[in-house]
């Protein structure tokens, strides 16, 4: 079914269809129609999720992470300063391994204030021990709500689902919902293994945990979210075969022959997909790696598809104030140093606090490639893009 919506109220679509039986949040902006929206549905009657409205994002994770460990299936949704109050509880409900999903709106962090979008604070959260999946837009925030609950509970690891704010959460597009049986009959109930609402098989969830067994605990946190990556497929796979719509750790545009490409995370992808077209009939051989799972990070598939490439241009929408690059940079990088791969690469910061990226800026980037894979040098590391300086 064809349907216009926003990235907003797509999410929050998929949520009703998902029917969780608890949804706790502390509404932010842009996130705030997520679960505006949601909570009409629990008003009208039609999910039987129980609605607990908090007083602040972190009693909303605080609220998700015990309802999650009583047995529940539990999402809630959050932005900037939101997802940045719940930091502390993000890392418990990884810890104590709680499949709760949330939807997560991009935006920029204060100071100073600022409402719109960039991956500040998503990237903020990238070392809690969350899976994280970026979207492009409505219909792909759709559809990785509704892959999420079956990666979550099967990985035993809170999943996090991005938007870019007001891009994406406020946009209207056209999107293709499937059924609302459809989608039951694909998330399936939640039977989980131990909850502490089980009385019959009590068991200790978060106790004190020193030098005896802490390392142990989370080495296997880092052994789950490892094993996550072929949940993530298989997940991808079966919503394939299921709705037609294919996924998987990222998608490739125009890139297998490529010799040069940007990579991105986000809207942005369409913006660079416009631009590779352009570039592709003058004869220009560009192309796009639009990642889409960025934890876990597939590192070796990620070299793999950049290793043939002359040059490689790598878009970050956050920066991490190190002196050095973007969060993406050093990360695409140390992929592909790791497997012996040395393509040319050079870092672009851009949109930060919502500023516009647009084809022409692009299309800059793409003449950087050319003029990096003719001279065999990159002139110029780091960049800022449609920065005033």
């Amino acid at each position: 079914m064809r349907v216009a919506k926003t990235g907003n109220e797509a999410m929050a679509e998929a949520m009703r269809q998902i029917n969780p039986d608890v949804v706790a949040a502390y509404p932010i902006t842009p996130a705030t129609e997520v679960v505006m929206i949601f909570s009409q549905f629990v008003a009208d009657g039609l999910v039987d999720s129980e609605y607990v409205a908090v007083e602040s994002e972190h009693s909303a994770m605080s609220a998700c992470i015990g309802a999650s460990a009583a047995g529940a299936r539990v999402m809630t949704s959050t932005s900037s300063q939101g997802l940045a109050l719940m930091y502390e509880m993000l890392y418990i409900a990884a810890g104590l391994r709680l499949p709760i999903v949330v939807a997560e709106v991009n935006r920029a962090l204060s100071a100073p204030i600022n409402i719109h979008g960039d991956h500040s604070d998503t990237m903020g959260a990238r070392d809690a021990g969350w899976i994280q999946i970026f979207s492009e837009n409505s219909q792909e925030a759709y559809d990785n709500m509704i892959q999420a609950v079956q990666i979550a509970e099967n990985s035993k690891l809170p999943v996090m689902v991005t938007t870019d704010g007001f891009i994406i959460s406020h946009c209207m597009e056209v999107i293709d919902m499937v059924s609302d049986e459809e989608v039951k009959g694909f998330v399936g109930g939640y039977d989980p293994k131990r909850y502490l609402l089980d009385i019959k098989n009590p068991f200790t969830l978060g106790s004190i945990d020193l030098q005896d067994y802490y390392f142990e605990h989370k080495m296997q946190e880092a052994e789950a979210m490892k094993d996550s990556k072929e949940i993530i497929l298989k997940v991808g796979d079966d919503f394939k075969k299921k709705f037609g719509r294919e996924y998987g750790y990222f998608e490739k545009y125009k890139l297998d022959d490529a010799e040069i490409a940007i990579v991105c995370l986000g809207s942005t992808a369409g913006t660079t997909k416009v631009v590779v077209d352009e570039l592709r009939e003058k004869g220009i051989k560009a192309g796009l790696l639009k990642l889409r799972v960025f934890r876990p990070f597939p590192y070796q598939e990620i070299a793999k598809e950049l290793s043939k490439l002359k040059a490689i241009a790598i878009l970050d929408r956050s920066d991490t104030f190190s002196a050095y690059s973007g969060p993406v940079f050093s990360e695409v990088t140390s992929a592909l140093f790791s497997m012996n791969y040395k393509p040319l690469t050079m870092n672009y910061i851009y949109g930060l606090g919502g500023r516009d990226i647009n084809t022409a800026e692009i299309k800059n980037v793409f003449e950087d490639l050319i003029k990096a894979s003719q001279e065999k040098k990159v002139e110029k590391l780091i960049s800022y893009i449609g920065v005033r300086e």
